[in-house]
């Protein structure tokens, strides 16, 4: 079942002004329950803009989106409701931490959404549970922590929400290579355990096809593709000619496939090539 639909979606920043512009144009698409998809796209793409309209943060210029069988904005007083399923991680979460404690960045959203103290509590502490958070950390200011740890809190306080679907824009960002592997492996794991639909919007083309089941190709404000990993990165060529990176690993392979070393092209992870590589070794 499709958790997200949108049927001819179409967002225009600026509208009827001199500094009109079309950010999503007549985007057609829908996003699983259970599914771990990965959303790329150049900068101006409209990657960030589509994500946008997902918990209905920006409402269409035309077109609909449909969260879970509703239409988001059909029933203003369904609205806040419905947002609710949608959990959304901006780049960069630990800048819009705030309060005085990491408990207390993690309970507002459980506390938004009318929850009484005892489910607050156990959901703040299952959360911080499953994002790696010590529960003596919960006391402390999140001003005290590491950058890694404060992301963790900002991720916990969406997560405690229970989102149907939890939408994460880079959540990588600026991480070094440890942190990076830790923080997407953490979501791996999340989206395992609570079997939830998970989105990441990366640069990361090594990322995402590591870990999506699908990926989402945005293009000059167009919808370029849906489909799974192995079929997307089999268009290497026109991913290039839009101005996105395939991953290293693929473009080594797509090498060796010209000079007639390796038969197979559609290489997307090391793991793969590895266990392809030994394979040609043990013809020899």
């Amino acid at each position: 079942m499709a958790v997200i639909k949108t049927e001819n979606l179409t967002y225009i920043y600026g509208e009827g002004t001199p500094f009109e512009k079309k950010a999503v144009d007549d985007v057609s698409l829908e996003i699983y329950e259970g599914e771990m998809v990965g959303v790329i796209g150049h900068t101006g793409s409209g990657k960030s803009t589509l994500i946008q309209h997902f918990n209905g943060l920006l409402k269409p210029s035309a077109g609909s989106v449909y969260i879970d069988g509703e239409k988001l904005w059909e029933d203003k007083a369904r609205l806040r409701e419905i947002r609710f399923k949608v959990g959304l991680v901006f780049q960069y979460p630990e800048y819009q931490l705030f309060e005085e404690t990491c408990y207390k960045d993690i309970a507002f959203g459980p506390k938004n959404m009318g929850l009484d103290e005892a489910e607050t509590d156990r959901r703040i502490r299952e959360t911080a549970q499953m994002v790696g958070l010590k529960s003596e950390l919960l006391d402390k200011s999140p001003f005290e922590l590491s950058g890694g740890q404060k992301r963790r809190v900002a991720i916990a306080g969406v997560m405690a929400m229970k989102p149907k679907v939890l939408i994460l824009d880079e959540p990588a960002s600026g991480l070094d290579p440890k942190g990076r592997e830790q923080i997407l492996s953490l979501l791996k794991e999340y989206h395992q355990a609570t079997k939830s639909t998970v989105m990441i919007v990366s640069h990361s083309m090594e990322d995402v096809a590591r870990y999506a089941d699908r990926i989402l190709v945005m293009n000059k404000s167009k919808l370029f593709c849906l489909d799974t990993t192995e079929k997307v990165f089999h268009r290497s060529e026109e991913l290039s000619s839009m101005g996105l990176s395939v991953p290293q690993i693929t473009r080594v392979f797509n090498r060796l496939k010209i000079m007639g070393v390796i038969p197979e092209r559609d290489v997307y992870t090391t793991p793969y090539a590895l266990k392809l590589v030994l394979g040609e070794l043990g013809k020899e």
